[in-house]
């Protein structure tokens, strides 16, 4: 963040008179933002004009996640080089320079450049700065559904410096953005090496316990291969007891709002769960076949469509509840709950091959196949040395991956600061 204090400055400032703008060179000019931008109000077909999304990273082909639209004909046209943006506070930085003509949904305003030049206008209006003041001109009843009209934002005075010195604010920009962008991928990489490699040492020690020089022996299946000589090889049937969930119905208000959770395919992102997205009552446990589960049972999603990519699994740490798309596995005596945990986490692939279609593309985890599944089990008390073990390799690595990412989080915040530097004259280029 400091970088962006080492940039020489301009020989003299005049105060703007715009708290978010502040001082800017004086022989910069202040503008109407309507005097350097039209809005293109043109109606147009996504059959004509194919759609775009209009998104934080900036203005792309219409995203596979939109809503669609039934009114196809009533768009608005974008033309290659327009600056389009999001008028909705929900959407707070959607915005960017259109790279092809298409069209947008209503709720985007789309601005045709006149006398600015386009690679500095993206970075003027996409700073954090002319983001706060175009939301702080509109308006609307709460926070999440504030709109901004062009009305309403014409009026914006925006700083202009000549067209040469655009250009090169642009350029430098580009330049410096990309490098901080090439930095910042690169501490993903490290990121995902570190997580990786944590997840290798973890399935190592689950696989083949802490002492390398142990005897080992053939455990019969195949996948398995070879395992310490005092580990047995069970059916997971023979380890834990299966709980099916289910859904209290929805059109009874007593069942819901509640506070014992009730847990589905879209809680399952933690290793450990206490809390869920919805919530039951007592009366749907009393008056309804769903089960109550204590802590320390192991659950699994069992269909889904998030199965194709992960099989997740988690520990409860609170009574809770499940839904039909979920098993719970309440382990009987010898079998930790945390071993089997990590146990299960590691094993994708070959869960994977259990894995049935059921239609839509959702895939299913038969009870039957998912009991029958052989595992290794170490003795109890091994099994308790290599959860000590495991969460040791889980905290020194998590605090790795912190300090990483702490570092990316500081190179998009000088990013950030050296783009607002740069448009609003700050620093000299």
């Amino acid at each position: 963040m400091e970088a962006a204090l080492t940039f020489p400055r301009y020989g003299s400032y005049m105060d703007s008179g715009f708290v978010w703008l502040g001082e800017i060179p004086s022989d910069w000019n202040l503008q109407r933002l309507a005097t350097v931008f039209e809005e293109r109000k043109e109606k147009v077909s996504d059959k004509d004009f194919p759609p775009l999304s209009v998104t934080k990273n900036g203005v792309v082909s219409q995203l596979d996640s939109a809503a669609k639209s039934d009114d196809g004909d009533n768009r608005k046209g974008v033309r290659k080089g327009d600056f389009v943006i999001n008028s909705r506070s929900d959407r707070k930085g959607s915005s960017g320079i259109a790279k092809q003509d298409g069209s947008v949904s209503l709720i985007n305003i789309v601005l045709k450049p006149k006398g600015i030049s386009p690679g500095y206008s993206e970075y003027l209006l996409k700073s954090n700065g002319f983001i706060e003041e175009f939301y702080r001109n509109g308006h609307g009843i709460v926070a999440d559904l504030w709109t901004t009209r062009y009305w309403d934002m014409k009026s914006i005075q925006i700083p202009l410096p000549d067209v040469d010195v655009q250009d090169r604010i642009a350029n430098f920009l580009d330049q410096k953005t990309a490098e901080i962008d090439d930095a910042i991928a690169k501490k993903q990489r490290l990121i995902d090496l570190l997580k990786e490699q944590k997840a290798i040492l973890i399935n190592q020690t689950v696989t083949k316990g802490l002492n390398p020089d142990v005897p080992m022996r053939d455990s019969g299946v195949e996948w398995i291969g070879k395992v310490p000589g005092n580990w047995e090889i069970k059916k997971i049937k023979h380890l834990v007891t299966f709980v099916s969930g289910g859904t209290p119905s929805k059109d009874n208000r007593d069942y819901w709002d509640g506070i014992i959770p009730w847990v589905s395919p879209k809680d399952m992102k933690k290793r450990y769960l206490s809390s869920a997205i919805d919530a039951i009552t007592e009366k749907a446990i009393k008056r309804t076949n769903l089960k109550l589960l204590n802590p320390g049972c192991v659950l699994i999603v069992v269909r889904g469509m998030i199965l194709a990519k992960k099989i997740p699994v988690a520990i409860s740490t609170v009574p809770l509840t499940i839904n039909q798309d979920m098993k719970a596995m309440i382990p009987t005596a010898g079998c930790l709950p945390e071993y089997l945990l990590f146990l299960l986490d590691g094993l994708h692939e070959e869960l994977s091959a259990l894995l049935e279609e059921s239609g839509h593309g959702t895939k299913t985890f038969p009870t039957e196949k998912l009991g029958n599944f052989p595992i290794f089990m170490p003795p109890p008390e091994e099994q308790l040395e290599i959860v000590a073990k495991i969460n040791q390799i889980d905290e020194s690595f998590d605090q790795a991956v912190y300090v990483v990412q702490e570092q990316s989080h500081q190179l998009e915040e000088m990013k950030r600061i050296i783009i607002s530097e740069a448009v609003t004259g700050k620093i000299k280029i």
